[in-house]
C-alpha cells in the first residue's frame, strides 16, 4: 500500500463549494481572474466566481483530492487549472436506480452512498452545499467515525474557515 492510498480522501463538489451562487456576476473579488488555461470549451461564466486562493490551500491539505461533482472530468479541464491543482481522480457517478430514488425519499443525497462505497474505509471528507442530516445519520450509522461531511454555504462558497475545520479533522489522520 503506498503512502497516497493511506491518506484520507477529500471529495470536493464543484457547484456551491467552489462556484458560489450568491456571489457577484464577474471576476473573484479577492484577486482578479485566474489565468485562462485549460480547454477552450470552458466559456461558463460562472468560473469567474473561482476564489484562485483556494488552490493552493487545497493542494496543501494533507489527503487525497477527489472530484465528487456533476462535472465529471471537466473539472479538471476548467477548474483544475484555473485553481493550479494538478489532475484529480474523478467520481463516476452511476446511472439513476430504484435504490437512489429510495435514498431521495429518505432524505438522502444522490452521492452519500456512492462516496462511502468510493473511501472502501478510508477516513474521507465530504465538501458539498447539499449535505444534511440524513447523510450525516447514514454514514454514521455505516462507521462513519471515520467521516466529516461538511457541508458548505452555496451563497457564499468555500472559506478560510471552512478549510481551518476540514485541516484539523484531516490532521487527526
Amino acid at each position: 500500500m503506498t503512502a497516497k492510498s493511506r491518506r484520507p480522501l477529500l471529495f470536493l463538489d464543484v457547484d456551491g463549494p467552489l462556484l458560489p451562487f450568491g456571489a457577484a456576476p464577474g471576476p473573484y473579488e479577492g484577486g482578479g481572474r485566474a489565468p485562462e488555461r485549460g480547454a477552450a470549451a470552458c466559456s461558463n461564466p460562472l468560473l469567474a466566481r473561482l476564489d484562485p486562493g483556494l488552490g493552493p490551500r487545497l493542494a496543501a491539505l494533507p489527503c487525497e483530492l477527489v472530484w465528487a461533482t456533476t462535472w465529471m472530468d471537466e473539472a479538471n479541464e476548467c477548474i483544475a487549472p484555473r485553481l493550479g491543482l494538478p489532475r484529480l481522480a474523478v467520481v463516476d457517478w452511476p446511472e439513476p436506480s430504484e435504490q437512489e430514488e429510495r435514498d431521495r425519499r429518505a432524505g438522502l443525497h444522490w452521492k452519500t452512498r456512492v462516496l462511502l462505497g468510493r473511501a472502501a474505509g478510508r477516513p474521507f471528507v465530504w465538501v458539498d452545499d447539499e449535505i444534511g442530516d440524513a447523510d450525516r445519520a447514514w454514514v454514521r450509522d455505516r462507521g462513519g467515525d471515520r467521516a466529516l461531511l461538511h457541508r458548505v454555504d452555496p451563497r457564499r462558497g468555500l472559506r478560510d474557515e471552512d478549510l481551518d475545520v476540514i485541516e484539523d479533522w484531516l490532521r487527526r489522520w
